[in-house]
């Protein structure tokens, strides 16, 4: 707050994707914001990713990269043209390397109101105490 009591906001840029790998698509694509939670059970991804719903989101996982796309058509409103935007619209990309500990066959996915939630599982310890005995 200010000293006249005013709120400020800090702006956020969106982060746009920079990879030397071609797109094959023409749309900018930007980084999600994420949040990422753990437990002693499980470690959670919550992605920001406006625009995106259940249909137009992919989640995969290849070796130990969790790879995320979301994909945004922009909105176009018949009898208008578009005269000042704010917020640019686009698709969305980010990529986590995760660790060994993760049960791969246990990750879940669901996305509500334009918010991807990963749920993925801790495995069982690989390591386990052997008794000792005597002689």
């Amino acid at each position: 707050m200010t000293a006249q009591g005013e709120l400020q906001v800090q702006g956020t840029e969106k982060q746009i994707v920079q990879s030397d790998a071609e797109r094959t698509r023409e749309r900018i694509a930007f980084v999600p914001r994420v949040d990422i939670y753990e437990t002693e059970e499980a470690i959670v991804v919550l992605a920001d990713m406006p625009g995106v719903d259940e249909k137009s989101v992919e989640v995969t996982l290849e070796k130990d990269v969790l790879t995320i796309n979301g994909y945004v058509e922009p909105e176009s409103y018949q009898g208008y043209s578009l005269a000042y935007a704010e917020y640019r619209v686009g698709d969305y990309q980010r990529r986590f390397t995760i660790p060994a500990e993760i049960n791969r066959d246990g990750i879940e996915a669901a996305v509500k109101d334009g918010v991807l939630r990963l749920h993925l599982p801790k495995a069982a310890p690989a390591t386990h105490k052997i008794a000792i005995k005597a002689g």
